[in-house]
Parts: C-alpha cells; sequence; structure tokens
C-alpha cells in the first residue's frame, strides 16, 4: 500500500504524436511497468578550435548546443513476481507500436516523454534490448530496454532556453498545465506586463487560455533608458 497521504505511484508514460508541433491529442501512449531506476540526461556542446595563423595557441569557439540525449532503462518482468504477469514479447512490441515508425507519416513519431520533473519533446533514437530469462521453449520472461531519446527542437530553441535568466534573447517556451502568460512573462522579464506584447507577437487573440504543449517566442525586450 502507497504512504498515508500519497496517491498511486506515478508511471512513466511516453505519449506519441503525428505534427512536429505537437498539436492535437496523441494518437498512442504507453505507460512502463516499471518506472525506471535512474536516467540518464546528456548535455552536449560542441565546440570548435580555431588556430590564427603563426600561432601555437587555439582557442575555443562555440559553435552550438547538441540536442540533449535521455537514456531509459526500462524492465519487463513476465515472472509475476513483483506484480501481475505480462507478456514480455507483446509488451516490447506495444512499446515499438507507440514509439516507432508511422506508416502514414512515414517517419518515426513524434514524443513526449514525461515522468516527475522530466519533461522532453523528443524522437526514439535506439533502443538496446537484453533478455534475462527465459522458459524452457525460449519465450523470454525478462528483458532490460535501454531505450535513447534525442530531443526534438532546433538549435536556436535551446540556445533560448539555455539563456533562461536574460530578457534580451529570444526565448521559447512549451506551455505547462498552470501556465500563465504574465506568470510567464514575469519569470523570463521579471514584469508580468510585458506579456501584451508576448501575446501580440505570438498572433494570439487571448492571452487566458494557453494550451499544454503549446509553443510560445518571448522576444527580446529593450531595456527602458533614463536620463542620468
Amino acid at each position: 500500500m502507497p504512504p498515508t497521504g500519497q496517491g498511486e505511484l506515478e508511471k512513466l508514460l511516453i505519449k506519441a504524436y503525428t505534427e512536429a508541433d505537437y498539436s492535437g491529442e496523441p494518437v498512442a501512449e504507453f505507460k512502463v511497468y516499471f518506472n525506471p531506476e535512474e536516467y540518464t540526461q546528456v548535455y552536449d556542446v560542441e565546440f570548435q578550435r580555431e588556430q590564427g595563423e603563426g600561432t601555437t595557441a587555439s582557442p575555443v569557439v562555440f559553435r552550438r548546443i547538441k540536442p540533449q540525449e535521455y537514456r531509459l532503462k526500462l524492465v519487463f518482468d513476465g515472472t509475476g513476481t513483483a506484480g501481475d504477469k505480462i507478456d514480455v514479447h507483446d509488451k516490447i512490441q506495444a512499446f515499438f507500436r507507440v514509439v516507432g515508425y508511422d506508416g502514414e507519416q512515414h517517419r518515426p513519431r513524434f514524443l513526449k516523454v514525461i515522468w516527475g520533473r522530466l519533461e522532453s519533446l523528443c524522437v526514439l533514437l535506439r533502443a538496446d534490448i537484453t533478455y534475462k530469462l527465459f522458459n524452457p521453449d525460449g519465450t523470454p520472461l525478462r528483458a532490460v530496454m535501454e531505450a535513447t531519446f534525442t530531443e526534438n527542437r532546433d538549435d536556436n530553441s535551446r540556445v533560448a532556453e539555455a539563456n533562461d535568466s536574460s530578457p534580451d534573447l529570444t526565448h521559447v517556451r512549451t506551455v505547462k498545465a498552470g501556465d500563465t502568460l504574465p506568470l510567464l512573462a514575469f519569470k523570463i522579464y521579471g514584469d508580468a506586463n510585458h506579456y501584451l506584447e508576448v501575446a501580440r507577437v505570438n498572433g494570439l487573440n487571448t492571452f487566458r487560455r494557453l494550451t499544454p504543449g503549446q509553443q510560445l517566442i518571448f522576444p527580446p525586450i529593450a531595456k527602458e533608458r533614463h536620463a542620468p
């Protein structure tokens, strides 16, 4: 039983979309059977060394922030020792039906991985499956999948989000449940009154209703100059 005052254990959820902007309802969902014990977040910055003529120094020049990767280790256990029995093979196939190739779109689906504070707009990069336990007939009873997801965002979006403290740069934000335009404007600019300018830039007819998953652009705001 869960501890008093706590609800059902939140399971890692993967939602699949056919549109790159994640509009509309998800076309499929996959909820893991066991939450991963850990996950790895890879933050990778690309630099280039440039050496001037007649010098021996090689200054490091920033090029871009690469898409972040998330590596999850998922366990599929069909022994029934830790809960209801599942068919390991069928469960893995269900995973790939959600995250894999979409025949109508002719490409892998766009994914949203959600678990606690982790919420990533991404695509599946690879999945390595190790089968560890078998029935006498060779049917797998336990498998461990190491799934790697990579961000589905362009370089400009990643750079903007990496500069959370600067109102002088363009920012891109994905709306979450409970977000309001004045609140987001306050977090970025330190002044909620800029929400009208944000609404105008994004072509919003109303600022009162934002849709979770919606992406908004927050432009640079010119600093007010006061006479000395």
